[in-house]
């Protein structure tokens, strides 16, 4: 036989092995009770959608926030191992000769054996929820560990099973927080930017409110009332379908006093520009699908905002600017495009940041480099990105930025003539340390240009794509555009 198959039979003797020897146990009565019961009280997850559940009724952000990232966890995780994992390798599910008949499952599956789903499902929610809580990791964790012994303990699993479902849903789990970044994790500002103090405005007079309802996270029929509610005194335009977007941003901006703005990175870009044309404050209202400006200013929730425009508490920032666009957070060039298109592909079933993790591997595997000429240097461009002052933590999964007034840009860049590759890309995504990879370099400046070599390729601002120029010039505009922000920390 050959080493797979060698080492499939060792596992499979060992598996006979051991669930033999849990089968002969004589174990207390109350153990033959309590086990299969929590083995039912698991299946279809609603062990763990009761937690949740709980977790949510406590009205605490931080436990709900665990519940949300607890369930999503089991989501991607059930989807991997019923549709994937099961498929894929089908076993058979051990023999219940042995097995008392008051510990045997009142259900035995007629799925393949491998991968453990009740394992999986319990590790995946235990580490979510100790990712945002890390207090609840023993407890969470010792009811997990105990549904999955429960599977062998019950007959319908091997070890192996068992072990084979806590590392897939234990490694889904940590895939998302690397991912989405738990709240205790997220970078802190320092708060540090020149003060544009502002009149107080509680109750949105003065303010133009611009609302893409097509943004966000399902909360858009809800968004335009939530926000008159809020701001009564305001003004709120909603945005329809194939509208010219910067002509509303302009006039709206252009009878405002207070320009503001509810959508993603690319409406808020819009609305930046529109306010810097018209020397307008602009005030950032949370709605989109990651909010990634919002963040950096501290305005996570509606509240916020209006807090912020009650206590007329405005700075001034920079901004960066390629040729003729603007961009807030990030810019790219080459195969942003191909990364968006596999991205949209995977996110329904997914979810967005991991169907992210996703798209990048997928594009750095099947992407040919870029030829360019990066401030004079020849490189074959895996990845490069820029972003509007300096981001954290390294890598190519950065997470925001403690200022706003630094007036560098943030250049990360996988040169594969160097020694880069597909594989250091996703490493980079995973958050994993490039800095000694010699094909990964990172700087700060104040400008950066690049000459395009190879075909015509594209170039991302803020999400959006253009065609770009043959050479691109990236540079910072210093304390170009006031915006409300919140409480540093908060």
């Amino acid at each position: 036989m050959g080493r797979p198959r060698r080492l499939a039979r060792r596992i499979d003797l060992w598996d006979v092995k051991v669930s033999r020897a849990v089968a002969r146990h004589d174990s207390p009565a109350a153990m033959d009770v309590a086990i299969p019961l929590l083995t039912r009280c698991a299946d279809k997850s609603v062990l763990w959608a009761t937690a949740s559940a709980g977790l949510l009724a406590s009205g605490r952000p931080t436990l709900r926030r665990a519940a949300v990232r607890g369930l999503a966890s089991i989501a991607v995780t059930s989807l991997v191992a019923n549709q994937g994992g099961k498929r894929l390798l089908r076993r058979q599910r051990p023999s219940l000769v042995e097995f008392p008949m008051r510990r045997i499952a009142h259900r035995v599956p007629a799925s393949s054996s491998f991968p453990s789903g009740h394992s999986a499902s319990a590790a995946a929610f235990a580490v979510a929820v100790a990712v945002e809580q890390p207090w609840l990791a023993v407890p969470v964790g010792a009811v997990a560990a105990a549904v999955a012994f429960s599977r062998v303990y019950t007959g319908v699993h091997y070890p192996s099973d068992l072990l084979a479902g806590v590392a897939l849903g234990a490694g889904i789990a940590t895939l998302g927080a690397v991912a989405v970044p738990a709240h205790h994790h997220e970078v802190r500002r320092a708060g540090g930017e020149p003060t544009a103090a502002q009149p107080s405005r509680p109750t949105g007079r003065g303010v133009v409110a611009v609302v893409n309802p097509l943004s966000g996270p399902g909360r858009s029929d809800t968004l335009p009332d939530e926000i008159r509610a809020l701001l009564p005194d305001a003004e709120v335009v909603e945005l329809g379908e194939d509208v010219d977007i910067a002509a509303i941003m302009d006039d709206a901006a252009g009878r405002a006093e207070v320009l503001a703005v509810a959508g993603g990175d690319g409406t808020v870009n819009c609305a930046a520009q529109a306010a810097m044309r018209h020397d307008r404050p602009l005030l950032v209202l949370p709605a989109g699908t990651f909010n990634h400006f919002a963040k950096d200013l501290d305005l996570t929730e509606l509240t916020a905002a209006q807090e912020a425009l009650a206590q007329g508490r405005a700075v001034r920032v920079d901004v960066g600017t390629v040729d003729d666009h603007v961009f807030l957070n990030t810019a790219s060039l080459g195969h942003y495009p191909e990364f968006v298109a596999a991205r949209e592909r995977w996110e329904d079933r997914l979810g967005k940041p991991l169907a992210a993790v996703v798209a990048l591997a997928t594009v750095a595997r099947r992407c040919p480099p870029l030829e360019v000429e990066v401030d004079g240097v020849r490189r074959r461009l895996l990845v490069l990105f820029v972003g509007s002052n300096a981001y954290t933590p390294k890598g190519f999964m950065p997470r925001g930025r403690r200022a706003l007034d630094t007036g560098v840009l943030d250049v990360r860049l996988l040169d594969e003539r160097h020694g880069g590759s597909p594989t250091a890309v996703l490493a980079g995504a995973l958050g994993l340390d490039l800095r000694r990879r010699s094909g990964y370099h990172e700087s700060r400046a104040p400008q950066l240009t690049v000459r395009v070599v190879d075909e015509p390729t594209r170039l991302a601002c803020d999400g959006e794509v253009f065609d770009a120029p043959a050479t691109v010039r990236f540079a910072m505009r210093r304390a170009a555009l006031t915006v409300y922000r919140g409480i540093p920390g908060s």
